[in-house]
């Protein structure tokens, strides 16, 4: 990586030019030209290559600002956001085509029914300070492959990251229909002022309110993508130093701050031993010399960010069996686990949302599922190391957003897949596929031939009795059920779904037989002339 490169200073956008942002954004909808796919094509395209040529000052940017390593900056953000522009580069063509593989009474069939897609319209996007070109990014795809215009704002706690994003954005993509606005507080006000298509917010509770309340004055929809206090379990069936080292990796990457990563774990007691002696051993692995010394580190964003999380370390009752160091001059906080007795500590009343986590011992399964759903019903994410059997059962009793299987975090890992929160984590997903879906509208679309009206005659007045009843059975179905909601089987099932036999339309179920024929084949002749 290149040692001289210039980083503009963090400028936010002049309050008095978002109005006409997204005034030009929601025009350049207008005009249709995002709905031409091999537009779309082009822009990300484009895309590709500015992430490509600017991935060295982004990895600078993101070093400013959180300390992140360049190798960590290529693997969590730019290869992420890489891998997601290749699948939808590849795909995208096969996902704005019309879905008619859908299901519906055969009898709708010369209508054509089908599911048109398309974009929303204007969006706007507001990122994450902890991976804040992914979580900025990610989304912005995704709007731009439906065939939205799209404003991004980036989180103002990192913001040399910020300002590459805009003059990356601003250099590659058409000027009139994506852009990026700087700023904090008064820009954010701003922006929530105007009125969206939908809005796609990264963050944390607290705001995602604020934003939800501010989107329902105008029934904008939202997509949330929150955290929560994450749990994991390791059981004595598990490969218990696997786990330490998986968990700890999931831990220490960005110094914690990842909203997917464990607050707490749930270890079987009879290897809660084990699993501090692994941690131990792995810390030194990772970090031979102390994680404060090594390059491979990353610091917590702001002095704000690190007394919150300090306050959690000074006010617990628990036992710091790995880390505990500060220091609050480099915003460095140590890889640190605490043992507790009780999930009322204040170490558990918050997500940490950075290097600190802690261990709670447990005696059988069915307890430490309780405490995870007494904890947290709906967090994030869930990290699971035990046999078959209890890792099946944790992913049955505990919900959440997502799930690793031994491993911690790694379905939030790979870029092509559903990314998503539930409850209090977050409300719809996005990644691949999802990012295109969730900034398109799905638009049922019917055509209906005027040859079919004698077979729609049961809608027109006079309103006729027999007309209703042809055509309730035309469309309808009998159930694969008795009363008693047992499934019917066998010869007299087959007789009795195929003519109506043992129900009461049993005496003239032949006879609509015979109707439905002759309209089907007077609606042929129709059909005909109307070609003509």
């Amino acid at each position: 990586m290149g040692v001289n490169i210039n980083i503009p200073a963090f400028e936010a956008t002049p309050l008095d030019d978002i109005a006409h942002i997204a005034a030009t954004a929601r025009s350049s909808f207008q005009s249709q030209k995002t709905k031409d796919v091999e537009w779309r094509l082009v822009q990300l395209r484009k895309l590709y290559w500015g992430l490509t040529d600017y991935t060295e000052k982004f990895q600078a940017a993101l070093k400013k600002d959180l300390n992140k390593p360049p190798h960590d900056a290529i693997l969590s953000e730019i290869h992420h956001l890489i891998q997601d522009l290749n699948l939808t580069l590849k795909k995208l063509k096969d996902w704005v085509k019309d879905d008619k593989d859908i299901d519906y009474p055969w009898t709708f069939s010369a209508m054509k029914p089908r599911v048109r897609k398309e974009p929303l319209g204007a969006v706007l996007v507001i990122g994450a300070y902890n991976v804040p070109l992914m979580l900025s990014l990610a989304p912005f795809i995704g709007a731009m492959a439906a065939g939205c215009t799209a404003v991004l704002k980036p989180s103002e706690n990192a913001p040399a990251t910020a300002m590459v994003m805009k003059e990356m954005v601003e250099k590659y993509l058409d000027p009139s229909s994506f852009f990026v606005i700087n700023g904090a507080i008064p820009e954010s006000t701003a922006l929530l002022n105007e009125k969206w298509a939908k809005i796609f917010y990264t963050g944390n509770n607290t705001v995602a309110r604020i934003v939800s309340k501010k989107a329902a004055e105008t029934l904008t929809p939202v997509t949330l993508e929150l955290g929560g206090r994450n749990p994991s379990f390791v059981s004595k069936s598990a490969d218990v130093a696997l786990a330490a080292r998986r968990l700890l990796w999931g831990k220490t990457m960005n110094a914690g701050q990842i909203c997917l990563s464990q607050n707490y774990v749930l270890v079987e007691r009879e290897v809660v031993d084990d699993f501090i002696k692994y941690l131990k051993a792995t810390y030194h692995e990772f970090y031979p010399t102390g994680a404060q010394s090594s390059e491979d580190y990353a610091r917590i964003i702001n002095e704000r960010q690190f007394d919150r999380i300090k306050k959690m370390l000074d006010t617990t009752k628990g036992k710091i069996v790995l880390g505990g160091e500060t220091d609050r001059s480099d915003l460095y906080i140590s890889p640190t686990v605490v043992l507790l007795d009780s999930p009322d500590d204040p170490m558990m009343a918050e997500e940490s949302f950075g290097p600190i986590w802690s261990i709670l011992p447990y005696d059988n399964l069915e307890d430490a599922i309780n405490t995870a759903n007494s904890v947290d019903p709906t967090p994030l994410s869930l990290m699971t190391f035990g046999s078959k059997s209890e890792n099946q059962k944790i992913l049955g009793r505990v919900t959440s957003g997502g799930a690793s299987i031994n491993d911690a975090w790694m379905h939030g890992g790979i870029a092509t897949l559903p990314f998503g929160g539930v409850g209090e984590s977050g409300t719809g997903s996005y990644h691949g596929r999802a990012s295109f879906d969730c900034f398109t509208h799905r638009r049922t679309v019917v055509e209906v031939p005027g040859w079919m009206d004698k077979l729609l005659r049961v809608r027109y007045a006079p309103l006729d009795a027999t007309e209703l009843k042809r055509h309730l059975w035309m469309t309808g179905s009998k159930p694969g059920f008795d009363r008693d909601g047992k499934v019917l089987s066998g010869p007299s099932y087959w007789l009795w779904l195929v003519f109506g036999l043992g129900g009461p339309s049993a005496k003239g179920a032949l006879l609509r037989w015979m109707v439905l024929f002759a309209s089907a084949y007077g609606a042929f002749f129709q059909w005909k002339k109307y070609q003509s």
